[in-house]
């Protein structure tokens, strides 16, 4: 039976620490991650540094030793989508695609952890996941485990920026027939572009849309 894990990964143990290091207010959410070789991931992200600014990002991902090619595809107001390779630090990453074919759902990552929710065929693919891990050293903790014939409850994968845009959007009304604001009204209200909470509001639907319907129940007694 297939199986979602949510799992936490330090920092520190994958791909862009050192980017992490300079530029400590970075937030990562990978859109896809493609793993076209053994030891390389091609990952597309999005990127958020408010505080740094992309010209320092930009560096630190070019001075990154984890990250072979950087390329800038998208920039909206602040939110930009990157395509790059990952080269280091990424063995629990490629095991999990290459050798269990599971699929990565969701990735976010900040200052000091990852937060993955992964797809695995089985509950034998999510185990020897976590053998691999503890026979290579990796420190990746399984924080969830659901079935997807079972109902689950709880969080549905969004980051904070999605989850306020689209509390931020209901609250304005802009899901109401008729609406009570448009979307530039509400993007006037976060305080960003409208291009910018337009996207942010279609990767959080999807969000919402995949974790609500890729259900199951909640299990974390597997591996203690």
């Amino acid at each position: 039976m297939s199986t979602i894990a949510e799992l936490q990964i330090p920092a520190a143990e994958f791909a862009l620490s050192a980017t992490f290091d300079a530029v400590p207010d970075a937030e990562f959410e990978v859109e896809r991650v493609v793993a076209y070789d053994r030891d390389r991931l091609l990952p597309f992200t999005w990127v958020t540094a408010d505080e740094s600014g992309r010209d320092v990002l930009d560096e630190a991902l070019r001075d990154d030793p984890s990250v072979d090619q950087v390329e800038l595809l998208t920039d909206l107001d602040g939110e930009w989508l990157y395509r790059m390779d990952w080269v280091d630090a990424i063995d629990f990453l490629v095991h999990v695609l290459n050798e269990e074919h599971a699929t990565v759902l969701t990735a976010f990552g900040e200052s000091d952890r990852w937060l993955l929710r992964v797809l695995f065929p089985d509950r034998d693919s999510l185990s020897r996941s976590y053998d691999f891990c503890e026979q290579t050293g990796l420190s990746v903790e399984v924080t969830s485990i659901y079935e997807l014939d079972q109902r689950r409850s709880g969080q549905f994968g969004l980051t904070a920026n999605q989850l306020e845009s689209l509390i931020t959007a209901s609250e304005q009304g802009y899901y109401e027939v008729p609406r009570g604001a448009t979307l530039t009204e509400v993007a006037d209200e976060l305080g960003i572009s409208h291009q910018a909470l337009s996207e942010r509001l279609r990767r959080g639907h999807g969000r919402l849309v995949q974790n609500a319907l890729v259900i199951g129940t909640q299990d974390d007694g597997l591996f203690r």
